[in-house]
């Protein structure tokens, strides 16, 4: 009996050792799924982090876009509207002063200068300026240069506006045509 005990003990033993080393592999693999899940979480926080920080930068582009949007809705149309600007004022600038003092001319003179100053108002209540262009340095951001007329300014400083420049804001809406200094010969 003592062999039979020895046997079982042996028996019992063994399936002990074959039951912990199960027990064993079963953790080992637990804990390999709990590090593929802990991984797996961390590419998916990493991954909403991504996608929200994504989100915020479409956000960002579309309020910028919409705020473009509302402050130069008016370009197309300003540009469209300068050339009435530009010929209103030679008008003004063709009438000779006998004619400007001349009592049928003058409620036609004061009208046309009216109209001239409610250009300009309209202009700036919607952000357009004109661009200063005589006595500057020329910048090509801002003029453009037609011709160069021999002077005693500096060379480069703008002598002569041929048509006004103007800015929307902060962008340019048309360049002055300028004509520019350049050493007399």
């Amino acid at each position: 009996m003592n062999d039979e005990n020895m046997e079982l003990d042996q028996n019992e033993t063994s399936q002990a050792a074959e039951a912990a080393d199960g027990a064993s592999e079963a953790l080992d693999d637990l804990d390999a799924k709990l590090a593929a899940l802990e991984q797996e979480l961390e590419t998916t926080k990493q991954d909403v982090l991504y996608a929200h920080a994504e989100t915020q930068n479409v956000r960002r582009r579309m309020e910028k876009e919409l705020a473009d949007a509302r402050a130069y809705a008016a370009t197309s149309f300003a540009r469209d509207i300068l050339s009435v600007a530009d010929n209103l004022g030679r008008a003004l600038d063709s009438i000779p002063a006998e004619l400007r003092e001349d009592d049928k001319f003058k409620a036609l003179v004061v009208g046309l200068e009216a109209t001239g100053r409610e250009v300009e108002s309209v202009f700036s209540r919607h952000g357009i300026e004109k661009v200063k262009a005589l006595g500057e340095m020329l910048d090509p951001n801002l003029h453009q240069a037609m011709v160069e007329l021999p002077s005693d300014e500096v060379p480069g400083t703008i002598v002569q506006e041929m048509q006004a420049g103007y800015r929307i804001k902060d962008r340019l809406l048309r360049p002055a045509l300028v004509g520019v200094a350049k050493k007399p010969e």
